[in-house]
Formats: structure tokens, sequence, C-alpha cells
């Protein structure tokens, strides 16, 4: 017989594209991963895996029917555990992959009340641009992506998060306070964007692409702590969120820019891949939404 474990060594290889990820993810040696495998096909004198080639292993067809066969049977026993376990005692690691604007908004509450709620879970935080979450996440390196989303695959569940309002921002030592501005007004100034790559820095290139006058330069930035001290230092102009700089305001340190058009909002999501065992990854998405709940928002 083939016994759970190898199966789910098995569908993790297939799942997520290789030994060393499967490795990874299941806390095993390479070379065990391998062996698990090679013990099914020896056992059964068939092959599952297609090796020939220098990229991943690729499933035969034998190997598509039984990954069919262990998602069946891993799901089977993660109803299980969930019938007869404490459904209020999940425990184990969850690796959470954040966009920084979170970092600044929602991740503290989520690890605080997680931690409440669930103190044998252990998180793993990872900050990123939302394309590398994205990427992390659908290569199996990440449980849950709280980012730009939605991502819109079949196997990808999306918890809506929140929209925060962006505002154009700007030291007062600029001069650029009290009056209206048009993007042409701005152009005279770097404009301090997100990283090149990202949704907001692609949507700031193409309204200054409709301007009429020629495009400022932008300083893109992965750090959005960086790009807020830039902004209070008088470096650029900000393009930054309002309830990271609603202090700033207050105190007198930032002054919000009086800007048409206004910039568009950004549309967080918690987004986790369904797979057996998935129940830790979905508590915690479901639990950073209702967090999010009560942030700032804007109508989508």
């Amino acid at each position: 017989m083939v016994d759970l474990r190898s199966l789910e060594v098995f569908f993790w290889v297939v799942k997520l594209g290789g030994f060393g990820r499967a490795a990874e993810r299941l806390h095993m040696t390479q070379p065990a991963v391998s062996s698990r495998v090679s013990q099914i096909e020896t056992r059964f004198n068939v092959r599952l895996l297609d090796r020939s080639s220098h990229r991943s292993p690729t499933p035969t067809p034998k190997g598509i029917e039984l990954y069919a066969y262990a998602e069946r049977m891993l799901s089977l026993r993660a109803d299980l555990v969930a019938c007869l376990g404490d459904k209020t005692g999940l425990a184990g690691t969850v690796r959470v992959g954040t966009a920084e604007t979170l970092v600044h908004t929602l991740l503290g509450a989520l690890i605080r009340q997680l931690n409440a709620l669930h103190p044998q879970v252990t998180p793993e935080i990872t900050v990123d641009i939302s394309p590398t979450l994205q990427a992390a996440l659908l290569t199996g390196e990440l449980d849950v992506a709280l980012m730009l989303g939605p991502i819109n695959e079949p196997r990808v569940h999306n918890v809506a998060l929140c929209d925060l309002v962006l505002s154009w921002v700007a030291s007062p030592e600029l001069g650029l306070g009290g009056r209206a501005l048009s993007l042409g007004d701005l152009s005279q100034h770097p404009i301090l964007s997100y990283a090149r790559g990202t949704q907001p820095h692609s949507d700031l290139v193409r309204l200054f692409a409709r301007a009429d006058r020629a495009p400022p330069r932008i300083f893109a930035n992965s750090s959005l702590a960086s790009m807020h001290r830039m902004a209070v230092d008088g470096i650029g102009i900000g393009t930054l969120p309002d309830v990271m700089v609603e202090a700033d305001i207050i105190a007198g340190r930032l002054v919000r820019l009086d800007v048409s058009p206004k910039l568009p909002p950004l549309h967080f999501t918690a987004c986790y891949v369904a797979t057996p065992g998935s129940g830790l990854a979905s508590t915690v998405a479901e639990l950073a939404g209702q967090i999010a709940h009560g942030l700032s928002t804007v109508s989508s």
C-alpha cells in the first residue's frame, strides 16, 4: 500500500513544480522527497514523473492520475482533522507576504488578533511589492499574500480587504498648498512613486501620459517608508495613502495638495491558494478581511 505521507510528498512535488520546493514546504531534505516518489514508482513499477528535462519534473499520464487521487485523499484528511480536532486551536506556521502599505495600516492589528485567537500559530512575514508576492504565492513560497489584487486564477481565493485613498502630498516648503493644481504644475517637481512594475506606478505613468506637458521625473521607490521620508524632507511630491500621512498633515510636516485628477485608490486583497490543508491560510485571510473592514475606505 502507499502511505499517506508519500502521497503528500508526491502531491507537493507536482503542485510546486520541483523536489526542492516540496522539500522546503514539507520540512524535509530534497533526497528524502525524491526517495518517497521513487518508492511509489518502484512499488507499482510505473513512472510518475518525467525527470529528463533540466527544468521542473513533469507528471506522466499515470502521475496526473495519481495527483488527482492524492489531492482527494489529502482533502479528506483535512476534513477529518477539522471534524475531530479543536476548531479554536489552530497550530502551525503560516507564511504571510504583505505589501508595505499594509505594514503601516493593517499588519500589526492582524498579527495581534491572530496571536490572541490562535496562540499556537506562528506567522512568518515577508514584505515585498505585489507582483513579487503574487509570484511567491503561486509557486507555494507563501501561504497568504496581502497585496494589490485580486488574482484572477481559478485556484486562488480572494478576500477583499480595503480600498485605500491615495493623496498628493508635499512639504510646506515647496509652497504648493492652498491652491488648485494641475498635473502640469506638479511636473515641475520630482514625483515620489511606488516601485516600477506596481499598479500605483503604472497608474501614475498613465496619468501624466495624458497631460499636456512633458512628463516629470518619477522617483520610483520600493520602500514606502523611504518615500514618506523624502516627501517630508521636501525632495518631491509624494503619492501616499491618506491613513499614513494624516498625522503629518495635522502636525504640519506635510500638506495635502488639491490636484485634478485625483489618484486612483489602492484595492487590497488577501489571497491564498486552495489546497488540501489550506485551512490556516483561509483563517488568516478571513481575519485580515474582518480587521480591514475598520480601516478608512472609499467605494470601489
